[in-house]
């Protein structure tokens, strides 16, 4: 059975099984053989009224499989007449699954899940027959059972390309088959073969069937009998699927039309319809530990034989590269489209694309359909449908690229449904709420977005399970449907529908196996559901559990976190507890007693970590609409406690009283949230509170501008997430007291927007009566203006920051956005506003009214003074607001709809006198009805093109200057076109219509000429092309901001000529300097980084200020500052007086107007312009940070004096670019990590360190004598860049430049050493060329974009080259006399390669250059002629790192592979007039050798021979490679991620550190090597701590991640010992205990466990720091007794919340005692970004002093006695400390600060030092053991230091 031969060419099943002897098989039921009186030959008959208990099963035994591995599954049966059948196969997948595919004639409809599919089977018929005439023209429907005339049929079964298009899924081989009743069977057979039954062996030759081309003839044995002379046709059945050639679903299995003599589908499926399947579903990484003894090497791949790249590409032929784009689809998101009077059916496909848009709809074939949705079944099955594949036959079409041409990107927009639901993630990064039919997913930080797709009408109900990997969402409408998605990859898992409307409530398991719904049934009355969704992640089907239907009314249904069987609602009257068994729902109230009357809006359980409470314990707690507050003994099911919620008391100019918890009249609450320490409740006057758990006062509140619809807490209480009825979204930061809103949103439809595309500002006007200005970047609402009246219509200024807009009333008002004032104010219009628009000079404005008037106004004066008013000129009616009017691109011409809606007018746009009228009803002479005009839209590149939309779903080109049709295309959309716009550069064009977005070709000039996107779940009011033409806006329910996908039209390369600090003039389309050019002339305003949002007025109580009604309101983004409740602060100074406005609003959310603390309001300049980063890796970034150096930090002035000596720097900083040098001649090697220049000795090991810059230094570069090196690193405080120049020799310093504003991206010496250059990055592109004598700046030149590297020629001192995003630039310095020039001359990359950057170069002597592109190319150029030769593809990824030595070339790419090249046969080529390819030329391009690396390679540097050389990754490794004899050394290691902690041996032999990426590696003290690494993947390691034994054999180390576990290894057998799990959070602090009997871990929660060393067991848990983050815990060696307590050994814990426990313990009693608490007190607020943390240790010297340090009133560090009960010494400190560590000697303390200070103190003078070596905050700092070493930790950069005392 493990060979495949025998299967060839065929496997008849029934034989090879011997099925008659039942030894193999099984039948249950009526199974029997019996002579079939057509075939002439046994059969048999399995029949039963239930199929499912009559059967035929193979094999006999399920745990064994037939291993059948033909592709083609082949069954030849007939189905009963009058009855119904079902077939099972069992199929097994390269996935390691089985997967069932089943058919029958019972299915209704096709279902789908991860683990079977079932298929409808339409059995067929006799031809001519009724049944066959209906089925043929029917779409579906037919399924049922078998007709009459049913006859034998054989059906193949494509089983390898079922399961891939389907599901996805690699085929591997049949295991299983059973056949159910009720069918005759003769045989079955699998193959690899496509045979065609009916065709004899000879005519099988005529027609060249043969095997060896994958087909052939039906087998003798397989056939059916025929009467010579006959049609096999005639009298079978041949059914192929998946088919072609039927108008039916390609779900369902049905009889084709018959073809004699051909053969079926394509016996070769084209590779372009494989690949536009789904991507194949990542797999679950499991949680492992790999122990090495030697951390793992790059291995040499050993070439047999030598592979060779067999052709280079031709530079005249550009290859096409298709993209395929998978989207998502759904049976409810059908709609039909058309194009050029053709029917486009939906292509179905499934999404795997977080970032997706709704639906994309494109055509397929002429005679498309579509399904009509079943409304009476109830199914459940994943999202994914089956994709309609073309036959390879059929000549290809050309259709509109890229495909998708639109991606949805952001999406402005809250609720639409409902308010009430919007969810924390278990990690509290991000928010998930839904806005109408999607549903966002956005990340705090960064506001980014990603959405959830597929529901077809607004969201009703949203739910988390308790790791938050699950959601479930459920929609409005009748049959609610409710999805089931995973959270992280965004993919549906299950759909199914509700028999109920309304669905109002879901709630999930916190373990994800229960889901629970309310809704209303058909009469009305309140129906919960609770589905089994246990299998669902696994691809199991959702089940129903129970079902409930009461007269109850029901708000609110939560599942028990700590039971799954339980349940509790809320309603009207009502507080229910609810619970599941025996398949019943059942429930019982609570006993409300008095308060039965009441309305109740919300229950919530009291969470946390208490899973092991008894259920008589639990509390839950409600809320009502009344203000009560209810806290409910959930085991007795009685009312423990009531409180109320009362209105503020108004007193003394409005000063707000206390709030209270009593009675009298209350506030309504409408939401509450509990955690373990905290109740947030939301109420209808705008506040959310925050409380403690006895409601003693409130903790903090927030005041919002609506009623406070939903709250909820974050999973570690330290958030409060809020929403309001008016469609607001935030959330309050507890710890600092801040409130950051997420987002804002109109509560009614958006009816129109303008786009100021300098400012990138979008302004909306809604049917909510407000008009708004968004930021498109940050999504931030940053002006409201609120009028009584509705706005209709919007336009911007093309030029200024004003905006008109028109409202119902017909007023036209101009708004100026800097003064938030208004600047015009017209009445001309007798009705409503319909159109407002601006011509794009700027000159004039527009206006029309629904009554027919038309204004013409004065654009370049403030009052805008009407200038003429004509009446009855435009169509009335509202239908075409709010784009009535469309002006040319050249402002001259005016066009409208009007004076009749038939008729359409173009005007003089200065003057409004009419030129032309185009009459659109006589156009189509054939139709019965007159066609109205829609829109209308100039196209802006041809302005003799006007477009107009009419009323049958047309779009007609009409001319301008005469008025004749010029192209028309009909059916556009399903419903009449709302909106139509046209790219600048007139190539495509944007039609809406309803809920859809189709994209055009311009010219029609495809036979795909559209493509359609549906995101919106109500019409579409206006869309149109944003100014730079990269983006697409959308407005009806939200606003919807697409990107525009399409490539730029071409445009010319040309040449620059730069010269000393000037541009020589350029042409606009050949060098482009400083933005994008836009059509406009202005160069494009790229957005302003977008600032923190700003915050919400949080205060006490009792400090809380009203303030009166005026011009300016304070919504929720106002910047204010948050405090406690009992501090005494005094209001904000009042805000800027302005002309007040009676009718008007405004609220300006970035310039502060209010009177709430001004100074700490966010500003951004509004035209500031942000370069975009370059898309490629080789242009250096610096990492992010947010800490600046002291200024003040003034370090020691001589070595003699330093308490601290730089002893070693452990690691490579892999972020920087270019940052190593090696001269193998001169012997030189150094690095750079963080800001400190690393000079190493290979052969000793030693180090020396440059020190003098501040930040992340970037590259750097040496001279060919190895005397003079220099270093480029930012300066700091936004100051220009630095650069070092370092003698070697000494190590010191002799000269310091500036220049560029940005980073430095590259640095090169020619060859002679006579110049220096140094190259900006992207946000300063430019070159900088300075003499190496006494680096004076020669010349400097700004570059048209980013330039990524540059290099001189080899033996040409006056040649250099660079490369960028732009293209190859080609630089000679010329010389005359003093002056020095540059000449640059630029060249773009080759068509060939595609819309690439160039990354790298590297000169072949001075004739030949060698560039790579971030695609993976390598592009050899003459430098004479400045012209590309060949092309070749040396990687998968970007290459950015080229080196050339002789005929050998280098190339690194960011897909780790390094590999050497053999060049030679490139020298031979030379440019020809016209160009040939390498096959005719004879010219391969060999790799020599090649090596993974551990990372991206981003510095190399190699001997003259390329021998032997040093290589740097982002991993942060520097490699040895030596070509010759196959070898490679880790030469330096360091981590890549922020190290977390570091700890020494006790013996300081070893050291060992922890990163972020779950790492813990152990390093010689002595020599910094890395000697074993501990991995574990997917989580962090947050702690590490060595044990206190004193034999090197049973050394351990103990470590704490992320998940909460920690692990313990043995070091010298590099194994791991035990794993424990005693957290739920994550591991932030561990400790050994003194004697090592135990181990004490710290939780992120706070609370401590004491863990066993021998079995992992849990002996202790201490809760007393709960709910605040243990910063430190430390055991030393302490008789106890003096302090009255038992214990060989004393232990600290420091807490977040300012709290340090000392304890005294016996472990080996199991005894425990507190021996002291200290609370250390603090101002309430605290100005900064976090508090700095609580740290604490004892003094080695003596253990009674505990040294502390936190926030506090002072910044200070103290000493306190235990023994004295009290501070006995405060050390003052200059800033706040973020580590600690106390010396065993000498008493020194180092304090590590986030200025970047390492600052070391004598404890007993206050005498210090100050050493600032770190480029970023320090994270901790240790000293050894024994005092004498120090290190000290940066995010990544750990520096070693020898202590030399004070």
């Amino acid at each position: 059975m493990a060979s495949k031969a025998w299967q060839h060419p065929y496997v008849d099943i029934f034989k090879h099984v011997k099925v008659e002897e039942w030894k193999r098989s099984a039948k249950q039921g009526d199974v029997f053989m019996h002579m079939d009186k057509t075939l002439k030959c046994p059969v048999f008959r399995i029949k039963g009224p239930v199929p499912a208990n009559s059967y035929i099963l193979i094999p006999r035994n399920p745990s064994h499989s037939l291993g059948l591995t033909g592709r083609f599954f082949y069954l030849l049966f007939r189905p009963t007449p009058g009855k119904y059948f079902m077939v099972h196969l069992d199929v097994a997948v390269q996935e390691r699954q089985v997967v069932r595919i089943s058919f029958s004639n019972m299915l209704k409809e096709f279902k789908s899940t991860p683990t079977w599919l079932q298929f409808p089977f339409l059995c067929g018929a006799a031809d001519d027959s009724v049944y066959d005439c209906t089925s043929k023209s029917a779409k579906h429907g037919l399924v049922g059972p078998a007709p009459c005339s049913v006859r034998w049929t054989c059906l193949m079964l494509d089983l390898q390309f079922v399961l891939s298009v389907y599901l996805n899924r690699h085929y591997s081989r049949l295991k299983s088959i059973k056949l159910c009743a009720n069918m005759v069977v003769k045989n079955m057979f699998t193959s690899d073969l496509l045979l065609e039954p009916g065709v004899s062996l000879s005519e099988a030759k005529q027609m060249g069937l043969v095997s060896s081309q994958g087909t052939g003839p039906m087998p003798r044995e397989m056939s059916f009998p025929l009467p010579k002379g006959s049609s096999w046709h005639d009298f079978y059945d041949h059914i192929k699927f998946p088919s072609e050639g039927t108008k039916l679903p390609c779900d369902f299995m049905q009889k084709e039309n018959p073809h004699p003599g051909t053969i079926g589908f394509s016996k070769q499926r084209s590779s372009s319809d494989e690949a536009s399947r789904c991507d194949n579903l990542s797999k679950s990484i499991q949680d492992r530990v790999s122990l090495t003894q030697q951390i793992t090497t790059p291995k040499l791949v050993s070439r047999n034989p030598t592979p060779m790249v067999p052709s280079i590409p031709e530079l005249d032929v550009a290859p096409t590269h298709r993209n395929n784009w998978i989207c998502n689809n759904d049976p409810q998101l059908q709609e039909s489209t058309h194009s050029d009077s053709q029917q486009l059916p939906f292509r179905n496909s499934c999404s795997t694309d977080d970032g997706g848009v709704h639906v994309y709809v494109h055509p397929e074939d002429e005679f498309g359909s579509h399904r009509e949705e079943s409304d009476g079944e109830v199914f459940c099955s994943p999202v994914p449908r089956p994709i309609s594949l073309t036959s390879t036959k059929e000549p290809k079409q050309q259709k509109l690229l890229p495909d998708p041409i639109l991606r949805l990107s952001r999406i402005i927009g809250f609720g639409g449904a409902t308010a009430r639901y919007a969810l924390w993630t278990k990690s509290g990064d991000a928010v998930v709420y839904p806005c109408h039919a999607i549903i966002v997913s956005m990340k705090i930080s960064s506001n980014q977005q990603r959405f959830f797709i597929g529901h077809t009408d607004k969201v009703s109900a949203l739910a988390f399970n308790g790791n938050t990997t699950l959601l479930a969402s459920a929609q409005t409408g009748n049959n609610s449907v409710v999805r089931v998605w995973n959270y992280s990859k965004g993919n549906c898992l299950a759909m199914f529908q509700i028999h109920a409307h309304s669905l109002s409530c879901l709630s999930f398991s916190y373990g994800g196996g229960i889901l629970c719904g309310v809704g209303k049934d058909g009469h009305n009355k309140t129906m919960v559901v609770v589905w089994n969704t246990v299998n669902v992640s696994r691809g199991g089907e959702v089940t129903i559990l129970a079902k409930a239907h009461t007269e109850v009314e029901i708000n609110t249904m939560k599942v028990a976190f700590f039971d799954d069987t339980r349940m509790v609602s809320c309603g009207r009257d009502n507080i229910r507890l609810w619970r599941v068994r025996n398949g019943m729902l059942r429930s019982c109230p609570v006993n409300l007693g008095e308060y039965h009357s009441l309305d109740f809006s919300d229950v919530a359980f009291e969470e946390g970590n208490y899973w092991d409470k008894h259920i008589d314990e639990r509390t839950l707690f409600a809320s009502s609409r009344s203000g009560h507050i209810f806290e409910i003994d959930y085991g007795r099911v009685v009312v423990k406690n009531v409180r109320r919620l009362l209105p503020t008391q108004l007193q003394h100019a409005d000063r707000r009283e206390k709030l209270t918890l009593n009675s009298g009249p209350g506030i309504a609450i409408n939401s509450i949230s509990v955690s373990s320490s905290l109740c947030a409740t939301g109420s209808e006057d705008g506040f959310l509170r925050v409380w403690p758990l006895d409601f003693s006062a409130v903790f903090l509140e927030a005041e919002h501008e609506g009623a406070v619809s939903m709250v909820s807490l974050s999973s570690d209480s330290h958030q409060v997430l809020a929403a309001t009825s008016t469609g607001n979204l935030g959330f309050l930061d507890v710890s600092s007291r801040e409130y950051n809103t997420l987002m804002r949103s109109h509560t009614d439809t958006v009816l129109g927007f303008s786009v100021d595309g300098i400012r990138r500002h979008l302004t909306t006007a809604s049917s909510d009566g407000t008009l708004r200005v968004w930021n498109m970047d940050s999504l931030h609402q940053l002006y409201d203006f609120v009028s009584e009246d509705s706005p209709c219509s919007v336009a911007f200024h093309p030029h200024e920051q004003t905006f008109s807009c028109g409202f119902s009333s017909g007023i036209i008002r101009v708004f100026d956005i800097p003064s938030a004032k208004l600047l015009a104010e017209h009445r001309q219009h007798r009705g409503e506003v319909v159109g407002v628009a601006f011509s794009p000079d700027g000159e004039f404005m527009y206006s029309a009214d629904s009554q027919g008037s038309l204004a013409l106004y004065n654009g370049s004066e403030e009052d805008h003074n009407v200038i003429r008013v004509t009446c009855n000129v435009v169509a009335r009616g509202t239908e075409r607001a709010p784009d009535a009017l469309t002006v040319s691109s050249d402002s001259r011409s005016l066009a409208f709809v009007g004076p009749s809606q038939y008729v359409v007018t173009i005007a003089d746009a200065r003057s409004l006198d009419e030129l032309l009228h185009v009459d659109v009803s006589i156009l189509d002479v054939e139709s019965p009805h007159l066609d109205l005009a829609l829109k209308v839209c100039f196209s802006p590149a041809t302005t003799e093109h006007l477009l107009i939309a009419t009323s049958a779903n047309k779009i007609l080109w009409v001319c301008t200057k005469t008025g004749c049709l010029l192209r028309e295309v009909s059916k556009v959309h399903k419903h009449q076109c709302s909106s139509l716009a046209v790219s600048e550069d007139s190539r495509f064009l944007l039609t809406a219509g309803h809920n859809a977005v189709k994209v055009w070709d311009y010219n029609m000039q495809r036979h795909i000429n559209s493509q359609m996107f549906i995101g919106h779940s109500q019409p579409i009011h206006q869309v149109t092309f944003t100014p730079d033409q990269l983006g697409v806006v959308s407005v009806g329910d939200a606003i919807f901001l697409w990107d525009f996908l399409a490539n730029p039209a071409e445009s010319s390369t040309g040449s620059c000529s730069l010269k000393r600090s000037h541009l020589s003039p350029l042409k606009a389309a050949d060098c482009p300097v400083n933005g994008v050019q836009m059509s406009s002339g202005i160069p494009r305003q790229t957005a302003p980084l977008p600032s923190s949002p700003p915050r919400l007025h949080v205060s006490p109580p009792e400090q809380a200020h009203r303030g009166g009604l005026g011009f300016s309101s304070v919504f929720e983004d106002s910047p204010a500052n948050p405090t406690v409740p009992n501090q005494d602060i005094s209001p904000g100074p009042s805000s800027d007086p302005r002309t007040a406005i009676s009718f008007l609003r405004v609220t300006d959310l970035e310039i502060n107007t209010s009177y709430l603390n001004t100074n700490h309001a966010d500003s951004v300049e509004l035209n500031q312009s942000t370069p975009v980063r370059p898309d490629c890796y080789r242009h250096f970034i610096p990492r992010f940070k947010t800490s600046y150096l002291d200024q003040n930090v003034v370090d020691p002035q001589t070595h003699e004096e330093e308490g601290l000596k730089l002893k070693a720097v452990i690691g490579y900083n892999g972020n920087g670019r270019g940052n190593m040098v090696w001269n193998a001649d001169q012997g030189l090697f150094a690095y750079s990590c963080g800001c400190v220049v690393v000079v190493e000795d290979l052969h000793t090991g030693g180090q020396r360190h440059l020190q003098g810059h501040i930040e992340e230094i970037s590259c750097l570069a040496a001279t060919s004598d190895a005397k003079t090196m220099v270093s480029a690193a930012g300066g700091g405080n936004g100051s220009r860049s630095l650069i070092c120049i370092w003698n070697i020799l000494n190590g010191t310093c002799c000269r310091t430049i500036f220049h560029h504003k940005g980073a430095v991206q590259s640095l090169a010496f020619s060859r002679d050493d006579r110049f220096l250059l140094s190259v900006g990055d992207f946000s300063d592109p430019g070159l900088a060329l300075w003499g190496s004598k006494n680096f004076q700046l020669l010349s400097s030149v700004s570059m048209s974009g980013p330039i990524h590297d540059a290099t001189f020629s080899p033996s040409a001192a006056s040649q250099m080259a660079c490369v960028g995003s732009h293209g190859v630039y080609f630089c000679f310095i010329q010389t005359q006399g003093m002056d020095v020039d540059l000449k640059v001359q630029r060249v773009t990359a080759p068509t060939e390669v595609g819309d690439v950057e160039l990354t790298a170069l590297c000169y072949h002597m001075d004739s030949l250059l060698f560039t790579s592109t971030n695609r993976g190319h390598v592009c050899a150029w003459h430098t004479s002629t400045q012209r590309c030769f060949m092309i070749w593809g040396a990687d998968d990824g970007e290459i950015g790192v080229l080196l050339c030595r002789g005929n050998r070339l280098l190339t690194g790419s960011n897909t780790r592979w390094l590999r050497l090249w053999g060049v030679e046969a490139v020298l031979g080529l030379r440019p020809k007039e016209k160009l040939c390819s390498a096959k005719d030329s004879g010219t391969t391009v060999v790799v020599e050798q090649e090596i993974m690396l551990d990372g991206t390679a981003v510095s190399a540097a190699f001997d003259s021979t390329m021998d032997m050389g040093i290589v740097g990754t982002t991993a942060g490794t520097l490699w040895y490679i030596n070509w010759s004899d196959n070898s490679n050394i880790r030469l330096v290691s360091g981590h890549k991620t922020k190290v977390n902690n570091v700890a020494f041996s006790f013996d300081e032999s070893h050291f060992t550190t922890c990163s972020e990426d779950g790492s813990v590696r152990v390093w010689l003290t002595s020599s910094y090597e890395l000697v074993v690494q501990f991995q574990v993947l997917n989580q962090a390691c947050c702690c590490v701590c060595w044990s206190p034994s004193p034999s090197k054999d049973s050394t351990c180390i103990a470590a704490g991640y992320g998940d909460g576990t920690l692990r313990i290894f043995r070091v010298a057998t590099t194994e791991m010992e035990i794993k424990m799990h005693p957290h739920h959070v994550a591991v932030v602090s561990i400790q050994y205990s003194a004697n090592g009997h135990v181990i004490l871990s710290a939780g992120k929660n706070g609370v401590i466990a004491v863990s066993s060393t021998f079995n992992g067991e849990t002996l202790r848990v201490v809760r007393d720091h709960k709910g605040a983050p243990i910063t430190t815990i430390q055991c030393v060696n302490e008789q106890c007794q003096r302090f009255g307590l038992e214990g060989d050994e004393m232990w600290l814990a420091a807490s977040a919340d300012r709290r340090v426990s000392v304890w005294a313990a016996d472990w080996s009693k199991e005894q425990c005692d507190l021996l002291d608490w200290l609370s250390f007190p603090a101002p309430p607020y605290f100005e900064g970004d976090s508090l700095p943390p609580s740290l604490a240790s004892f003094c080695p010297a003596d253990h009674d002093l505990v040294a502390y340090t936190g926030y506090g009133a002072e910044k200070e560090l103290s000493f306190y006695s235990l023994v004295k009960k009290q501070i006995i010494k405060k050390i003052a400190l200059p800033h706040w400390a973020t580590c600690l560590s106390l010396s065993s000697r000498s008493q020194l303390v180092a304090v590590g600060s986030k200025e970047r200070v390492l600052k070391l103190i004598k404890s007993t003078s206050g005498r210090f030092q100050d050493f600032s070596q770190h480029s970023d905050s320090l994270l901790t700092c240790h000293f050894s053991p024994s005092g004498t070493l120090l290190f000290s930790v940066a995010y990544n950069e750990i520096l070693l230091w020898e202590v030399q005392g004070l």
